[in-house]
């Protein structure tokens, strides 16, 4: 009998998203691909957006069928309207959005240079910003939609060397705030997370050795955080369960900021 319990409740599990079809940017790696994966295993249809042309690979190996995979360059302002057009051209107009492309161009702030500046901001702010826009003019006029914005703990705290990239992720914030307030009415939700260190591949190389250890003692978890506790927070804000929440930004940092 108990078995019987949760077999059914992780069927149900595993077709939370069927029918959805899901806009992930940043989906070739790291929590983007995380994020494709999870929904995707619980039947969604993934529309993978990605500078690298590793993403044609990636929705081919997910659990599913009819997945799309675009190559685009997010810092190029026109590259998210014709990524929208191509998704709603070949799959329909998208339930769920996640921009979880982003990068991080470390710097002291006397060193941060005009071109690492403005590519940070490029990507991380407006490469969001224009997705969601285009993204939220078609889930406007469908009167639903889901857009969950990857920000980070650097949203409200300041790290060092993170000049760029902290400002690009308050940024993020204040826009997630912005377009809640404006689309809450019109049946679109739209909230941020914000992940302390995620061990992705990336993650791991990045904060190996002694930094990445300093970097877990100052966090109250004592650990990093694991790409699918992201995902697994995405996709309950991707939900009908979360349909009451917008304009907020999740914090899934094990209690850094609260140090």
């Amino acid at each position: 009998m108990h078995r019987e319990h949760v077999s059914t409740a992780a069927s149900r599990a595993d077709g939370a998203f069927t029918g959805r079809i899901a806009v992930i940017t940043g989906a070739a790696s790291g929590i983007g691909r995380t994020v494709a994966e999870h929904l995707a295993a619980r039947g969604a249809r993934i529309v993978g957006v990605d500078l690298n042309d590793a993403v044609g690979s990636v929705m081919a190996e997910l659990p599913g069928e009819g997945h799309l995979a675009l190559v685009r360059n997010l810092a190029d302002p026109q590259a998210a309207t014709t990524a929208i057009e191509e998704t709603v051209r070949e799959v329909g107009v998208p339930h769920i959005l996640v921009n979880s492309a982003g990068l991080a161009l470390l710097d002291p702030a006397v060193d941060v240079t005009p071109d690492r500046w403005q590519l940070t901001l490029d990507v991380n702010l407006s490469g969001t910003f224009y997705m969601a826009q285009a993204a939220g003019r078609v889930m406007l006029e469908a009167g639903y939609g889901r857009i969950i914005n990857l920000a980070s703990q650097a949203s409200v705290i300041g790290l060092d060397q993170h000049a760029a990239y902290c400002a690009s992720k308050a940024a993020v914030v204040g826009l997630t705030h912005v377009l809640s307030l404006e689309w809450a009415g019109r049946g679109v939700t739209v909230n941020a997370v914000s992940p302390t260190v995620v061990e992705t591949p990336l993650g791991k190389a990045a904060w190996a050795g002694e930094r990445g250890e300093k970097a877990r003692a100052a966090i109250p978890a004592g650990r990093f955080a694991q790409p699918e506790e992201v995902a697994a927070l995405i996709a309950f804000l991707a939900g009908e369960e979360a349909a009451m929440i917008t304009g907020s930004n999740y914090l899934l940092d094990g209690g850094f900021t609260t140090v």
